[in-house]
């Protein structure tokens, strides 16, 4: 029918709680800590569409993303304007890469990374 949610697990959970909502501006649904796994779960919605399950485990291990290996490529967000993204992206710190054009639909879209360096991409609709 849809996809339901995404869950990302942080290597710093304040790190990537922080990145999530100020940085990429989603809103936070609820969030609770599981004292039998020493973990946070938080739930993330942009609007009012939840999105992203955001974990925290003690001692995860890293998943490479370079060089591109096989699973999970990276997380998509729709966005009106692709420039003032990257824009606003930047000034908040983030190193983005240069726009480019999805050479099938003629969409503008870009690339950055989380804190744990998960590609997110960022597409003009």
């Amino acid at each position: 029918m849809k996809i339901h949610h995404i869950a990302i697990i942080g290597s710093n959970y304040e790190v990537s709680k922080k990145f999530y909502t100020e940085i990429v501006g989603l809103s936070i649904i609820r969030e609770v800590y599981r004292e039998e796994r020493q973990s946070y779960k938080l739930d993330l919605a942009i609007g009012d569409h939840y999105v992203i399950e955001l974990f925290s485990f003690p001692d995860s291990p890293a998943r490479p993303s370079r060089p591109e290996a096989c699973g999970l490529r990276h997380l998509a967000f729709s966005v009106e304007n692709v420039s003032e993204k990257r824009k606003e992206l930047i000034e908040k710190g983030l190193s983005c890469e240069e726009i480019r054009v999805d050479e099938f639909t003629g969409k503008k879209f870009f690339f950055t990374q989380d804190p744990d360096q998960l590609p997110l991409e960022f597409y003009e609709m």
